[in-house]
């Protein structure tokens, strides 16, 4: 008892660095076999936060809207929600042009070192109406299971597992909550059962993140142990690129709208970092969203109901990382290496069609590929070079995803500034220790001491 009381005294964010470090450790000293013996500890992990995230969502979503109804405008803070993704997606979109244009990633490029991933398949992208109609579920029971129908071969239905649900179950949660405040007390039972769920779910949600270092350590092995480094030296100008632009997005950029608002940015970055440490090892914003929703409440001070409606939808469709910087930043790379020159023009549409895309592949998977298609389509690029970028994705993907996780968790802070939810004393005592209850670390420090 000793031994755990003293694993949960070290601070949070340390205990996954530490997890981080010895799983490089771990991969580079067993190389392949790491995948076999460690990945397994990872992939558990990352089930784990699948598995609490849409009920998490669910009974959230519709406790907040109730909440929400007389004490702010749920149509006004869904709008400053919506105008913060725009400006920052913008904003992103161009540090990835500017990356692009002082580091020229595809200057040089032997294009006989390039190879097409193995794993590569071509996709299409949705239309607009077919991501819009896909928000209004045609089974909600299936969209709260991650599941929807689909035809075999000879026509049977079956049960498909989906991963572009999470607008589907906000929606249908959101109806609920409007239902409950139509209704007002002829359904108080019945709207304290869902807030005791909800309830519930945070504290599961507890448990399973006291599982980050376990879980980053099966990730990292497996990701180091599995990946040479003979695969990303033909593209390191690409990898260098990618990975500055997206810290220069988020410390030069988010610091200084958090500036802006008069918020410190340092006492962000360490509530934030919990969550940014889990976006970068899992490389899933729908996996860091428990990790990041928990960060925005119990470290940045931000109101338990906004923050339960504003952080699973920017999981859904605030990607500045893999939706704005990596299609610009990728589609800069192409005309580069294939000697195609851009003209004012061009960039004009690769920014435009990288905002929009943005907001257009909301919930559907695989984004950063399906959002460089867009781009690349729109500005008259060859497509089938995204199949290089795709040999080396998991090492993008790590830095895509904690760029759009920090941007889920910076809007809901400034909206919350600007409507007066945020509580300025928390975010301003700025904890990094999200696994545990503050109740539960005091009694962890009291038995210890």
């Amino acid at each position: 008892m000793k031994l755990v009381s003293g694993w949960l005294r070290i601070p949070f964010w340390q205990r996954v660095v530490l997890g981080f470090v010895l799983g490089a450790l771990a991969g580079w000293l067993f190389g392949k076999d790491a995948e076999t013996w460690f990945g397994p500890l990872g992939d558990v992990y990352v089930n784990l936060i699948k598995m609490i995230a849409i009920p998490l969502v669910f009974f959230a979503v519709i406790t907040a809207v109730g909440s929400l109804h007389g004490q702010k405008s749920i149509a006004a803070l869904g709008g400053r929600t919506f105008l913060w993704f725009a400006l920052t997606a913008v904003l992103a979109v161009g540090v990835g042009l500017l990356a692009g244009w002082l580091v020229k990633p595809g200057v040089g490029v032997d294009v006989g070192t390039l190879k097409v991933a193995s794993d590569y398949v071509p996709k299409t992208p949705p239309s607009a109406l077919d991501v819009l109609f896909n928000i209004v579920p045609s089974n909600p029971v299936a969209a709260i299971a991650g599941a929807d129908t689909a035809k075999t071969a000879d026509g049977m239905k079956v049960l498909v597992p989906r991963n572009g649900t999470v607008l589907q179950v906000i929606f249908f949660a959101g109806l609920i909550g409007f239902a409950f405040v139509k209704l007002g007390d002829r359904v108080a039972n019945l709207r304290k059962l869902a807030g005791e769920a909800s309830e519930t779910m945070i504290q599961v949600t507890r448990f399973v993140l006291e599982f980050t270092p376990i879980g980053t350590f099966g990730l990292i092995a497996a990701l180091v142990g599995g990946y040479g480094f003979e695969q990303l030296k033909p593209l390191a100008s690409f990898v260098v690129a990618l990975y500055a632009a997206c810290a220069f997005h988020i410390i030069v950029v988010y610091g200084a709208l958090l500036v802006m608002h008069g918020l410190n940015p340092i006492r962000f970055f360490r509530g934030a970092a919990p969550a940014m440490q889990v976006g970068f090892v899992a490389s899933s914003s729908f996996a860091a969203m428990p990790m990041s929703l928990r960060s925005v409440v119990h470290n940045h001070g931000v109101d338990r109901d906004y923050a339960a409606f504003a952080v699973p939808l920017g999981a859904s469709i605030k990607m500045d990382g893999c939706g704005a910087i990596y299609p610009a930043l990728a589609a800069v790379f192409i005309a580069q290496y294939a000697g195609i020159d851009l003209t004012f023009d061009k960039y004009l549409i690769i920014a435009l069609a990288s905002v929009l895309g943005s907001f257009g592949t909301a919930g559907v998977p695989g984004t950063a590929v399906i959002m460089a298609t867009v781009v690349l389509s729109a500005a008259g690029l060859p497509l089938e070079a995204i199949g290089y970028l795709y040999a080396i994705d998991r090492i993008l993907d790590m830095m895509r995803t904690m760029t759009n996780v920090t941007g889920q968790m910076l809007v809901p802070v400034l909206v919350a500034k600007e409507t007066g939810l945020l509580d300025r004393e928390l975010y301003e005592a700025a904890s990094s220790n999200v696994g545990v209850a503050e109740g539960e670390a005091a009694e962890v420090r009291r038995e210890t001491a």
